[in-house]
C-alpha cells in the first residue's frame, strides 16, 4: 500500500466534469477547477495580507489543492441538485465522508494517514484560510457561468449559479478580499456586451445591494 493511488485519483478529477447534464459551450473539469481555485485563493490571500492579517500559507494551499479531491468517489453533483435542501446536502457529505475515510484507510501508508485525513476533509471551516477557500470556489464558479452567460447559452442554470455565487460572496463581506474583489474585480469582469445586460446586471446588483453594505 503506497501513495499511488492518490496520485492515480488526480487523472480521475481530469475526466469528472462540471455541472454534468447541462448544455455548455465550454467544459471544465474538476481537476482544472482545482487548480483555478488555488489560484484564486492566492490572490484573495495576499490583499488579506496587504490588510495585515498573518496567512497560513501551507493551511491554505492544502486546502484549495484538495478541497474537491473526493468527488473522484462521487462526481460532480449538479449544484441546484445539491443544493436543493440541507438533508439531501448532509447526505451526499456523510457518503462522501465514508468513502474517504475507507479510502484513507486502505490506500494510504499508516505513516502518512493523519496528513491525508487532514487535507481531505472539510476545507471550509472558521478559519482564515478555510473562509478564503469558501470564497475562492464561489468566484471560480462565477467566472465559470458568466463565461456561458456572455456566450447566451439558453440553460437558465448558469444565472443560477451566478447569483448563488455572489450570495454565497457577499456573506463574507468582512473579508478584505472580499470588498476589494467587488469594487475593483467584479467591475471588469461584467464590463462585456451580451445580450440582456442591463436587465442581468440590474439583478446582481439589487442582490449586491441587498446582501452587503456595498453600492456597487
Amino acid at each position: 500500500m503506497g501513495l499511488n493511488e492518490f496520485i492515480l485519483g488526480l487523472s480521475n478529477l481530469e475526466m469528472i466534469t462540471r455541472a454534468p447534464g447541462f448544455f455548455k459551450f465550454t467544459e471544465h473539469t474538476v481537476a482544472a477547477h482545482s487548480y483555478r481555485v488555488a489560484s484564486i485563493s492566492q490572490v484573495l490571500a495576499d490583499i488579506e495580507e496587504q490588510a495585515g492579517l498573518k496567512i497560513d500559507w501551507k493551511r491554505l494551499y492544502e486546502k484549495a489543492l484538495n478541497h474537491d479531491y473526493t468527488e473522484r468517489f462521487i462526481g460532480d453533483i449538479k449544484t441546484p441538485v445539491k443544493y436543493a435542501n440541507k438533508e439531501l446536502r448532509g447526505m451526499l457529505q456523510i457518503v462522501e465522508e465514508k468513502m474517504t475515510a475507507e479510502f484513507i484507510s486502505q490506500e494510504i501508508p499508516l505513516e502518512f494517514q493523519e496528513i491525508y485525513e487532514r487535507r481531505l476533509c472539510e476545507g471550509k471551516d472558521e478559519t482564515l484560510e478555510g473562509q478564503i477557500l469558501a470564497v475562492a470556489d464561489k468566484v471560480d464558479l462565477l467566472y465559470e457561468s458568466f463565461e456561458e452567460i456572455v456566450k447566451n447559452n439558453p440553460e437558465p442554470v448558469y444565472k443560477e449559479m451566478f447569483f448563488e455565487a455572489v450570495k454565497t460572496i457577499s456573506s463574507f463581506e468582512h473579508l478584505a478580499s472580499v470588498r476589494y474583489f467587488f469594487e475593483t474585480i467584479y467591475p471588469e469582469l461584467v464590463n462585456r456586451d451580451f445580450y440582456g445586460k442591463n436587465k442581468f446586471i440590474q439583478q446582481v446588483n439589487t442582490i449586491i445591494n441587498a446582501e452587503t453594505s456595498l453600492n456597487i
